[in-house]
């Protein structure tokens, strides 16, 4: 990489700041899938690069005249005996008024215990113990980055192409809007999503299951969204929920949260939690949030 004469006249006053984009979390959640979705949408990425060493790169990318007007920096417990530095490095930054984000990869112990056996390797963190102890080692150490993550992708259960797409969907768009969400509707007997920040619970209304007629068709499907939506509290659920999103919106932009996960469940994940998704979704994207739909069980029945 060639980064010119770093002295004094290299960097003008007004030097562009690149914007930043931090990819960690756990060994084999797909934090190099993730990167190299980035790479391929034209950030600069680097990978492994210690934590102390983040803000001397953003001073680099702005020396460049625009060439470098996009960073991605793959963090991770192969450099862990820098890790401790990364707090600093984030509030260095911060002082600098440097916009960054942090992308956190999760994955269930059993998603990440299969894909090591997979591929034959070691969890980096396990040791002489077992790959089980690394990965607990690894989310101990990685709780606080976590909390701070602006995004966190649950890779449990996505293959390769999936994770791309969810990427894509957050990083591919040529302007930023002030804030995106994800409405993911999902069954509670195929357990909770990792990844949500709020979670709606649509098992209060009457289940279409029991309807033989609409029993086999999804809450896609006009009559199915009709009959949850003449359910006595459907709508009034839809509107009072919607006005406390948009006072949870406001709080996130103002808190400088870009992005939110809404996770609906009712039992099965594919009447009412598709349908009330759905209307959810439309309400968001009428107040100006770009929103995706995920139906996480749709079909898995």
């Amino acid at each position: 990489m060639s980064t010119g004469t770093p002295n004094d006249k290299a960097q003008a006053p007004d030097a562009a700041i690149p914007e930043l984009v931090i990819i960690s979390g756990m060994s084999g959640a797909g934090r190099s899938t993730a990167a190299k979705c980035l790479e391929d949408l034209g950030w600069f990425v680097v990978d492994n690069l210690p934590p102390a060493l983040i803000p001397t790169m953003v001073e680099l990318g702005a020396r460049s005249q625009g060439n470098v007007a996009r960073i991605a920096v793959v963090v991770d417990v192969r450099g862990r005996r820098f890790f401790d530095n990364l707090r600093e490095s984030l509030a260095d930054l911060e002082a600098k008024n440097v916009t960054r984000r942090i992308v956190f990869l999760e994955s269930s112990d059993e998603a990440l215990v299969r894909r090591f056996e997979s591929v034959r390797r070691p969890h980096p963190l396990q040791g002489d113990g077992r790959i089980v102890d690394g990965i607990a080692a690894e989310r101990e150490l990685l709780r606080e980055l976590r909390g701070d993550a602006d995004l966190v992708i649950d890779t449990s259960s996505l293959n390769v192409h999936e994770l791309r797409a969810k990427m894509d969907a957050q990083f591919a768009g040529e302007e930023e809007p002030e804030l995106r969400a994800t409405v993911m509707s999902f069954g509670y007997k195929y357990g909770l999503p990792v990844d949500a920040d709020l979670v709606v619970d649509c098992r209060f209304l009457p289940n279409p299951h029991w309807v033989p007629e609409l029993r086999p068709y999804t809450g896609l499907n006009d009559e199915v969204s009709g009959y949850v939506f003449n359910q006595p509290g459907a709508k009034e659920f839809l509107d009072r929920y919607t006005e406390l999103l948009q006072l949870v919106a406001t709080g996130y932009r103002r808190e400088g949260k870009r992005y939110v996960t809404i996770a609906v469940g009712c039992t099965g994940g594919k009447h009412r939690s598709v349908a009330m998704s759905e209307k959810l979704a439309a309400r968001l994207a009428a107040e100006s949030v770009e929103t995706v739909v995920v139906h996480r069980d749709m079909g898995r029945e």
